[in-house]
């Protein structure tokens, strides 16, 4: 089996990679490969399915803006349902925490301020925790403000997933699921047939990958398997800059007059509805999911929270119980004694660095990960790039017509502004 392109990886990132390499040109032959029986059963599809525009760095909110104008068009204007809901992003805010919004998009409208009070009348807040014993032993802070990213709110992941596929496919590319890769193939570049190829004195190069069911071979391959990454390129000594971290999400029933209430908070957006909501440090989120009558909680735990790759990880109640849970009632009374009725459990590719994605080509190889939480939201952009990378192009043209250097997220010549909010 030999290809142009083989894309390891029918995640968000494969999928859009994919895609924009047979958007750029129909005639490239590309295979989507994954272990799984379809696409973006990965951890895509554990997502909390949300995005936003506004980030610290500049190059995440451009990636980031670029590819929610695209999730517009294909919604909009292509008509294909994504299921987006513009809520908009509502972070609450300790002192400490007030310079992660630059003036810049507040006095843009990208980003609105509540006062205190305000979010007092809005949210039936607890604003000052900071009197509560307990809350003093969980180390929580009074929250001081609220910024509300406007270019924010959730889309259906599944039917993202769907698009990109469908697009592929109608593209003229193949997929292959139910095919675990075991390894990348590497060859020299001059072979001599002597046992043991490649030597370290020879020139060598990835050419395809080898699967339980054989190999195939491509001019290029493509890694864009996330948490997995490091069992691919690690054997054939290429560097992931990534390390696989579990997070967990927790599903609470809007069963009480008071929570069903903070669920269609009114006076924020025209859904009448609560935004993807952030509490100061620990950073416990919650997203509002009038569909279901539920909200979704999770938090981005660092310290104490083994880097591991889990194939199948877990949920932990007691994480909700002990941990969510204590800081949760504070903030919000409301959640007292609540508990979540339904969980689970997937892994982010983690950039510890600087909290940004990575794209490079090496040895024949195209890799792209470290998305950092943000895959879903800006896999548009990501894949556009990889696509860039693909073709030998040094800008990519973002949708908009927005240019990008690819290698401000490779490597050798990375040029990045550290993420603050992550």
């Amino acid at each position: 089996m030999n290809y142009d392109a083989v894309v390891v990886g029918a995640g968000v990132l494969g999928l859009s990679t994919a895609y924009h390499i047979k958007l750029e040109n129909p005639a490239e032959k590309v295979l989507l490969i994954d272990k799984n029986p379809g696409p973006g059963q990965g951890n895509s599809g554990k997502s909390a399915e949300c995005f936003r525009n506004i980030f610290y760095s500049e190059i995440n909110t451009l990636l980031a803006d670029t590819s929610i104008d695209f999730f517009f068009h294909v919604q909009y204007e292509k008509g294909f349902d994504l299921g987006i809901r513009k809520v908009g992003y509502l972070f609450l805010t300790a002192e400490e925490e007030l310079k992660l919004f630059k003036k810049e998009h507040i006095k843009k409208g990208q980003v609105k301020v509540y006062e205190r009070e305000d979010l007092k009348k809005l949210l039936k807040l607890n604003l000052n925790v900071e009197k509560d014993k307990e809350a003093q032993m969980l180390n929580l802070k009074n929250i001081q403000k609220g910024f509300q990213i406007i270019k924010a709110g959730y889309l259906s992941v599944s039917k993202l997933i769907e698009f990109y596929e469908s697009e592929f496919k109608r593209l003229g590319g193949e997929t292959l699921y139910r095919t675990k890769v075991k390894k990348l193939l590497m060859k020299p570049k001059e072979e001599l047939n002597i046992i043991g190829e490649p030597h370290i004195w020879q020139d060598a190069e990835v050419v395809g990958v080898e699967t339980e069911k054989g190999k195939i071979y491509a001019k290029k391959t493509i890694v864009a398997t996330g948490a997995w990454s490091n069992t691919l390129l690690h054997p054939v000594g290429l560097e992931t800059y990534m390390n696989p971290k579990k997070r967990q999400l927790f599903v609470l029933k809007a069963k009480t007059k008071e929570l069903k209430d903070l669920l269609y908070s009114k006076g924020f957006n025209k859904e009448g509805i609560l935004p993807f909501t952030i509490l100061p440090k620990p950073l416990i989120w919650m997203r509002a999911t009038m569909e279901e009558n539920t909200f979704w909680i999770g938090c981005a735990d660092e310290i104490g929270r083994s880097f591991k790759l889990e194939d199948d990880p877990k949920p932990e109640k007691y994480f909700y119980i002990y941990g969510i849970r204590p800081v949760l009632e504070k903030y919000f009374p409301q959640f007292t004694n609540q508990e979540p009725l339904n969980m689970w459990a997937g892994q982010y590719a983690v950039n510890s660095y600087d909290g940004c994605p990575i794209v490079y080509e090496e040895s024949g190889v195209i890799y792209l990960t470290s998305a950092t939480d943000r895959g879903i939201q800006i896999s548009p952009s990501l894949g556009k790039i990889a696509s860039a990378v693909y073709f030998g192009e040094e800008y990519a043209e973002l949708f908009g017509g927005r240019k990008f250097k690819v290698s401000d997220v490779g490597i050798r010549k990375r040029k990045i502004e550290y993420e603050l909010v992550l």
